[in-house]
């Protein structure tokens, strides 16, 4: 299943290290590959298992790790043949790119494997949602971030505050961004974005867009010294490995501003200790210190809100709620299971923007630098 592209140009001057030791990998596993069919063996890959089954909390990391099972994808296996193929179909493609030191999206990637087998009309990938899934069993069989393999998603999220960084060797003060601040792109690793000066005190990150705008506009990241950041709902990776690397690196805290609502919470405990679909990549990206800042259930009442900002809980939203609250990192702790059982109670969930009936700056002037100089926060 080999692609029509023409073999790829070798990149002047030596690979870093980092793409070295993933060129090495993707190597090994055809290595692997070329030394069974040599010995007349049935080829095959054992994937590590993407799935809750597999996925086990660890309380003295306090995060979500990956377990050992496996399933094994064999080239003469009819039912697994085919994905088999695309497996190693991926992994040429990515060594293509690291081979030529290029960068492409997951679209674009789709797109450099995607052709019509010869002598038949059988296609490689026949949609996009046939390759992502292939994407990521590479990337936990390497036990490689998407990013090195060389693969980014579009930027969807941003960053303004103190901080002057090294951007593929363009040096950006994110406190000269304007209104739109610096666009957090998908590939963040340490050899494309290098931290050069900060001097903030705490990262202050917010769920959306729209939060993050009053935020900017205000200047809160001025007054707080502190650097403003957002994901857009549910934060990307490349997000998530900023905030990673800004915690981790130069030791600022995490705290997050989100929507009370169970997809707020879900959000922070992403942030906080990993997602269960990429629990493998839980080590380089969860922050087990992260801070929920709010909005809170008692807010309602705390904030004196109207009761025209309430979104009453459907079905779906009472239902998530309670598997949140199952969670075994949240299960054990009495302020959350307090927190998400007065939200159940109210019968309805609250949004960050409704602070702004209050006035259109009591979130940035009054609510969060309150919470932040009480303390009052959840772990």
């Amino acid at each position: 299943m080999a692609t029509k592209s023409k073999p790829a140009a070798k990149s002047s001057g030596k690979l870093p290290a980092i793409d070295q030791k993933t060129l090495r990998l993707i190597v090994d596993l055809a290595d692997e590959v070329a030394s069974a069919a040599q010995k007349r063996r049935d080829p095959h890959l054992d994937i590590p298992a993407r799935s809750l089954s597999n996925v086990r909390f660890n309380k003295s990391r306090k995060m979500i790790e990956m377990g050992g099972q496996t399933n094994r994808r064999q080239l003469f296996n009819l039912s697994q043949a085919k994905s088999y193929m695309q497996t190693l179909l991926v992994a040429t493609g990515c060594k293509q790119l690291i081979d030529q030191q290029k960068t492409t999206s997951i679209r674009g990637l789709y797109y450099l494997l995607k052709h019509t087998i010869e002598g038949t009309r059988e296609e490689t990938f026949a949609t996009q949602e046939e390759c992502d899934p292939i994407i990521e069993d590479l990337e936990v069989t390497l036990e490689s971030l998407r990013e090195e393999l060389h693969v980014y998603a579009s930027n969807r999220g941003a960053m303004v505050g103190p901080i002057t960084l090294v951007d593929s060797g363009d040096e950006i003060d994110c406190s000269r961004m304007g209104s739109g601040g610096y666009s957090i792109p998908s590939i963040v690793e340490a050899d494309v974005v290098k931290f050069k000066t900060c001097t903030a005190k705490f990262i202050l990150h917010v769920e959306k867009d729209t939060v993050w705008r009053r935020f900017n506009e205000d200047k809160f990241w001025r007054k707080h010294n502190c650097l403003l950041t957002h994901g857009n709902g549910q934060p990307p990776r490349g997000v998530r490995r900023m905030l990673y690397r800004l915690h981790h690196e130069l030791e600022l805290p995490v705290y997050c501003l989100l929507d009370n609502d169970p997809w707020g919470y879900y959000i922070y405990s992403v942030l906080k200790q990993g997602s269960i679909n990429l629990a493998y990549e839980s080590k380089r990206m969860a922050i087990p210190e992260a801070r929920f800042l709010g909005l809170r259930s008692r807010d309602f009442q705390r904030c004196k809100l109207s009761p025209s900002v309430q979104i009453q809980l459907n079905d779906t939203d009472i239902k998530r709620a309670k598997q949140i609250a199952a969670y075994p990192w949240f299960a054990g702790k009495k302020a959350w299971q307090k927190e998400i059982e007065t939200m159940l109670t109210n019968g309805f969930k609250l949004e960050v923007e409704s602070l702004i009936s209050k006035d259109i700056s009591y979130v940035t002037e009054t609510y969060t630098p309150e919470r932040l100089s009480e303390g009052d926060w959840l772990d």
